[in-house]
């Protein structure tokens, strides 16, 4: 799955800046696709913890690879706007991993519940170490495609190869899931049903609402633009920015896998905030960059940072959520996050219309820092299980306090 978003976060924006989408439209557009993805993942966080995560996780990319397939053969509206809310595109650039998508709770909660706290940073460290190695092998896929610079009337046809790529991938995502077993699934079936609100999560849950609010913001005004940005202000095609994403992806997937080791020597919370301060420091240099070469370098090594803290995140938040709720929080904690980010694209489309291809990146990482700040002030004193057997706070056989509110 992640070699398929790798391949449509490159080829989405840029087939249709050569069709001849505005600024502003594709603003509209992603728009489109952040309220569309907020409303497939709620569905999916709370089915899957009552119907179970292997049937989203086989669904969602088979949706994707059904939207794939759409964008080869049509240039209607209906078919750009209604497969970008289907398969989720513009949800994350070319250099970013598989886990961007709306079945990411249904992931999370699988994983966790695979997993012993101790070896749960670990896990999704070597998650995201497989995410980045897809997204290596669909950037040099899309490299590959020969779209070029063509004109507006030869774009269908130039990037049909890579919309069938991304379409294969896909599907081939969906299939491979079809294998998966699940933990506990049949005591899961023999629960009474769950509260529309995961009440036993919910002090984790408001604090996680204001500070993904914040980053969401920022999510929506440079993710999808991404491509955009560097297409617009350096003139690169489709081979430039797919070898860019390729060795992006091949130096920084080592990172995912020391998530655990800076965990176990800072903690979750401080290592967190630390490494997210330091992306939205970068986003300054990379967007004053005077050249191409450089503005890549510079986003490599946020890329850096950002693969050792994603990893961090995710296990935090599901360490600390309860077990049984768990898909809901991974579901509800990212919907502000949605909603802010269904908002911003348009107005970074009207930034870089009317202002400057720096200014919508300048405000994201005022609200990447901003978002650092908030979660530590929030979370640096609420330790997950494992850190708090470590320090010997707790016995390891204690049941720990997870924010719990009584039901």
């Amino acid at each position: 799955m992640s070699a398929a978003r790798a391949m449509a976060g490159v080829a989405v924006p840029l087939y249709l800046a050569t069709a001849g989408y505005s600024a502003e439209q594709l603003g509209l557009l992603f728009a489109v696709v952040a309220i569309s993805s907020a409303c497939i993942s709620a569905a999916v966080g709370f089915g899957s913890d009552r119907m179970g995560r292997r049937f989203f996780m086989v669904a969602v990319p088979l949706l994707t690879a059904a939207a794939a397939a759409g964008y080869a053969v049509s240039l209607s509206p209906l078919v750009i706007y209604g497969g970008a809310a289907l398969g989720a595109f513009g949800r994350g650039g070319g250099a970013g991993g598989g886990t961007v998508g709306p079945y990411q709770p249904a992931e999370q909660a699988l994983v966790t519940a695979s997993a012993a706290p101790a070896r749960r940073t670990g896990i999704f460290g070597r998650l995201a170490f497989a995410s980045s190695l897809g997204a290596l092998l669909g950037a040099l896929v899309i490299s590959a495609t020969g779209a070029g610079h063509p004109s507006a009337a030869a774009a269908m046809a130039a990037y049909r190869p890579a919309f069938l790529a991304i379409a294969a991938a896909a599907a081939v995502a969906g299939l491979l899931a079809v294998g998966l077993v699940e933990p506990g699934a049949a005591e899961r079936r023999l629960r009474p049903r769950l509260p529309f609100f995961p009440r036993r999560s919910a002090g984790l849950l408001y604090r996680l609402w204001i500070t993904n609010s914040v980053n969401g913001a920022a999510m929506g005004m440079m993710g999808p633009f991404l491509t955009y940005w560097f297409f617009t202000r350096f003139g690169v095609g489709v081979r430039e920015l797919g070898l860019l994403f390729a060795v992006i992806n091949a130096v920084s997937m080592v990172s995912n896998l020391s998530a655990a080791r800076v965990a176990r020597r800072f903690g979750l919370v401080k290592a967190t905030a630390a490494l997210r301060l330091t992306v939205a420091a970068l986003i300054v240099p990379m967007v004053l960059a005077p050249s191409f070469l450089i503005a890549g370098g510079v986003y490599l090594l946020r890329m850096v940072a950002q693969r050792i803290m994603a990893p961090m995140r995710q296990s935090y938040v599901m360490g600390m959520a309860h077990p049984e709720e768990r898909a809901q929080v991974a579901a509800l904690s990212n919907m502000p996050a949605q909603a802010t980010s269904a908002v911003t694209p348009a107005l970074a489309g009207e930034l870089f219309q009317y202002v400057s291809l720096s200014a919508p990146f300048l405000v994201v990482a005022a609200c990447q820092a901003l978002n650092a700040i908030l979660f530590y002030a929030f979370f640096h004193n609420l330790t997950p299980e494992e850190e708090r057997a470590h320090e010997g706070t707790v016995a390891p056989e204690e049941p720990v306090p997870r924010l719990r509110h009584r039901s």
